[in-house]
């Protein structure tokens, strides 16, 4: 009898995803680790996964030496949103309290951190 190990229901890949950012898809559920045999080997086919949503991580010795994972989408300034809905022509307004909003959210994010101290 074969080892239960040996079995390919064990060895399943995990689920393609076309766009793993615009599906919602929690990278932490989906993470593979490879040592750099594996990695090596078939680097075109890491390569897959991480396009996949997967996030790869690299071990020596039992150990993390490497994670590599697809980069976070490119943010978009408020200024270019704001040029861009009004070239699509879009019929959308924005209420008085809007910029006020931007403007508080900005300085609330731009103090300095002050953590608590560990005394």
């Amino acid at each position: 009898m074969p080892d239960a190990r040996s079995r390919s229901c064990w060895k399943r890949s995990p689920p393609k995803m076309t766009n793993p950012v615009t599906t919602g898809y929690d990278r932490s559920m989906s993470t593979v680790h490879m040592n750099e045999k594996e990695v090596a080997a078939n680097f075109a086919g890491v390569l897959e996964k991480i396009r996949n949503g997967v996030e790869v991580i690299v071990v020596q010795d039992h150990r993390p030496v490497a994670v590599i994972r697809a980069p976070l989408p490119e943010r978009r300034l408020l200024s270019e949103s704001i040029a861009l809905a009004e070239a699509r022509g879009t019929t959308a307004i924005l209420d008085e309290g809007f910029m006020k909003d931007v403007e508080e959210g900005i300085a609330e994010r731009s103090k300095p951190w002050n953590p608590p101290s560990w005394k």
